[in-house]
């Protein structure tokens, strides 16, 4: 099981306090832009590469519009991950991106 949050209230605490944030959208998407701080986590590189995450961390997910990070989560919490999943991903996202 995971949680969900809104790119409101996600975009709220972000600026308040980083947040740890994995961005599982594909290489050629994450060059484009992403925010800054995010760890790249491609969904087609993901059973391999969770190994970079700690699972006594609580993270934040996300993708383009919402549908692979959470797709990421499902997987990441079947397997003990603590996991957000952040609902319209970065095409919602109003702020700065790197």
């Amino acid at each position: 099981m995971y949680n969900s949050i809104s790119m409101p209230e996600f975009e709220q605490q972000w600026k308040k306090d980083t947040l740890p944030l994995v961005d599982v959208r594909e290489t050629n998407e994450w060059k484009n832009g992403h925010l800054e701080g995010a760890v790249h986590v491609p969904l087609s590189e993901l059973s391999s590469a969770k190994q970079k995450l700690d699972k006594n961390q609580k993270y934040y997910v996300m993708c383009h519009s919402g549908s692979r990070s959470s797709m990421a989560c499902q997987q990441l919490a079947k397997e003990g991950y603590k996991v957000t999943n952040v609902m319209g991903g970065i095409s919602a996202w109003r702020g700065e991106i790197v």
